[in-house]
């Protein structure tokens, strides 16, 4: 019986197997039920295989296997691109960043500190230590020391040629309208005797000590009297004179005009017409290094005024300041010294020691072609310090 009865067509009631054109889905077959259930099967096999295999996968590993592996796997892990976003951290991890973060900041804190502690130590203390003085050389660096030597030097040097090369009325002027003018030369000169091997002064100090405790000395020229400071304590009777007193020590005198001391050049002639002059009262006169200006040899006269008979005058000089030692000797016995002693074995300075001898009464015109020959010692040129 056919399927349809339309007329002009027929279709058989069998469709024809050997050449199928419907494209419907087969209804499932009995066997094909037999393969669904033999799938469910094989799925539930698969199921318990994968469950064994993660089941192996929770054994522990090599130590040295689980190295390579994060090896490999860190080699394998791709690179964060700049356009992507940074994936955000846990909250674990962020507070171990900010744990290590802050760590690094103390340390370098830390570091900051020390090297800042270090660099003020550093500073702190110079790179050679200056000796503390009194005179302004306290906190000073080596240069700054240096410089201020130099420059203290050199006015040293500028006053002291001006003292040598006036007489002592004009050094007397200059220092009363510039009294720092004083201080600054022997500031200068007090460094300067610190180069010299030894000191006149010191020498006179342990010469003079061994004399009566009633000795007067008369320490001409003077500076800072460290004579008298040094004697006075021992029972010593010391006057000291230069252009300016300091309140203590120091009497204002010009020791080449006139000392504030008793003594006449005149005084009662012996049978052969000499005189020892009178009123004297000072035992020792000393120049240490005080023979200045043009006119010294007048210092000289007045030292023999202030001297008792046969009393002693102590010159200390410059060496290099003789043009000829004989000469120089010959002109202080002159005006009525004999020469006692002399001592030129220290390389900077010539020591002298005379006594007071009677002499003939001169007229003023013989004692200034006397007291023209100061030319015997020539001004004092210190070296640079």
């Amino acid at each position: 019986m056919a399927l349809f009865d339309i007329p002009g067509w027929s279709v058989p009631s069998a469709p024809v197997t050997d050449a199928p054109t419907s494209r419907k889905r087969k209804r499932p077959s009995p066997q094909d039920g037999d393969k669904m259930s033999n799938a469910s099967i094989n799925f539930d096999k698969l199921m318990a295989k994968l469950d064994s295999g993660a089941a192996n996968t929770t054994k522990p590993t090599p130590k040295r296997q689980r190295k390579t592996e994060g090896k490999n796997q860190e080699r394998r892990l791709p690179e964060p691109s700049k356009s992507s976003p940074r994936a955000q951290p846990s909250g674990a991890e962020r507070s171990q960043k900010s744990t290590k973060g802050k760590g690094r900041k103390d340390a370098t804190k830390a570091k900051k500190n020390a090297n800042k502690s270090g660099h003020e130590r550093e500073s702190t203390v110079p790179s050679k230590p200056t000796k503390p003085t009194s005179d302004g050389m306290e906190g000073l660096t080596v240069l700054q020391a240096g410089m201020k030597n130099s420059l203290e030097g050199a006015r040293f040097r500028w006053i002291n040629e001006l003292l040598y090369k006036s007489d002592s009325e004009q050094a007397r002027q200059m220092i009363r309208e510039n009294p720092e003018v004083y201080e600054e030369y022997h500031t200068g000169f007090r460094h300067q005797v610190h180069s010299w091997p030894t000191n006149p002064v010191q020498h006179y100090i342990s010469s003079l000590s061994s004399y009566p405790p009633k000795t007067v000395i008369a320490d001409l020229g003077c500076g800072d009297a460290a004579l008298a400071r040094g004697l006075v304590p021992e029972g010593m009777t010391v006057l000291s004179f230069d252009l300016v007193s300091d309140g203590v020590f120091v009497v204002e005198a010009d020791i080449c005009s006139h000392i504030p001391l008793p003594g006449a050049e005149n005084g009662a002639d012996d049978r052969d017409g000499t005189s020892e002059g009178q009123g004297a009262v000072v035992d020792v006169v000393v120049c240490a290094l005080s023979l200045m200006g043009t006119n010294w040899p007048k210092c000289i006269r007045e030292a023999w005024r202030l001297l008792k008979p046969n009393g002693d005058l102590r010159i200390a000089e410059v060496a290099s300041r003789f043009t000829d030692v004989d000469d120089f000797v010959n002109l202080v016995s002159s005006v009525g010294f004999r020469l006692k002693s002399k001592d030129d074995n220290n390389t900077h300075f010539t020591l002298f020691e005379f006594k007071k001898v009677a002499r003939k009464a001169r007229s003023e015109k013989e004692w200034e072609q006397v007291m023209s020959h100061g030319k015997v010692l020539k001004p004092c040129e210190y070296k640079r310090r």
